[in-house]
């Protein structure tokens, strides 16, 4: 089973390209899982991969989008009972 980290992203990070940034991210980084809205304005992301490619995209999440201003990152490593394919965006 691959390494899970699952990220609650705190601040200006809807409205602003946030998920397709992190889709972009985790492509270049070959990383599977999902990301999406919250109805509190934060930001749910699920990503598997190596554990190199995690801390990369935890890094890249600090920064975000041009017009994001990231307040807060809590990241978790977890074990997760599924494994995904590509990277997607959710509602």
């Amino acid at each position: 089973m691959e390494k899970s980290l699952h990220c609650i992203v705190t601040g200006k990070v809807q409205g602003v390209f946030f998920r397709s940034f992190i889709q972009e991210q985790a492509d270049s980084l070959g990383l599977s899982g999902w990301v999406r809205n919250l109805k509190d304005g934060k930001l749910e992301i699920l990503a598997q991969g190596s554990e190199e490619n995690l801390k990369a995209l935890k890094e890249r999440l600090l920064q975000g989008p041009p017009l994001a201003q990231v307040q807060n990152i809590e990241a978790n490593w977890t074990d997760y009972d599924k494994t995904y394919h590509g990277f997607e965006i959710r509602g």
